[in-house]
């Protein structure tokens, strides 16, 4: 549903987590809580997210996006600066984008983001090709891994992205696969 622009992040929740009002009975069992000036009780969740069709301006707010070659030279992420390039993906025609402030406006093709690009996803700025995960990836083309590979590196499984770094398969943190709308 994200993918098709049916659901998208709602405008209030960015942070992760979100403090509840309990009933008097509930225990006060959790990591994070409190009771107010009037005896109510809260506890904090972790992890909340809101998904919502409810159209709203922020999701219609173009990233503001450096070149590649300014994304190397004044990044805040050292990955990123002092850079040459991307890295590749062994198993997909994509680049991987470790950080969203590091998408290079300048370049067109596939590109592996970090999930936390749907706080930010602009859908006339960006098109979301999938989720490369398993069959989901297998279904996007991505290429099964040579099988001499996982004994570098147990937690391989087709479907996944991987990039070759000092001789051993890598996967990153999971990704979305986007591009640029032209």
């Amino acid at each position: 549903m994200i993918k098709d622009n049916k659901m998208w992040m709602g405008v209030s929740i960015h942070s992760g987590d979100r403090e509840f009002g309990v009933p008097d009975t509930y225990p006060l069992e959790a990591s994070g809580w409190r009771i107010d000036e009037n005896g109510n009780k809260y506890i904090r969740v972790k992890g909340v997210r809101w998904f919502t069709n409810i159209d709203h301006g922020r999701r219609h707010e173009p990233l503001r996006l450096m070149t590649m070659a300014e994304n190397f030279k004044h990044s805040k992420h050292k990955e990123i600066r002092g850079q040459k390039d991307y890295i590749h993906y062994e198993n997909y025609n994509a680049i991987d984008i470790p950080f969203t402030d590091a998408i290079p406006s300048d370049y067109n093709g596939a590109m592996g983001v970090p999930i936390t690009f749907l706080d930010k996803y602009c859908p006339e700025q960006f098109e979301i090709i999938g989720h490369p995960h398993g069959d989901y990836g297998l279904e996007l083309g991505l290429k099964p891994y040579p099988r001499e590979l996982k004994e570098l590196n147990k937690g391989l499984r087709d479907g996944d992205l991987y990039y070759m770094k000092d001789g051993k398969p890598e996967l990153p943190y999971r990704r979305i696969l986007i591009r640029k709308k032209q």
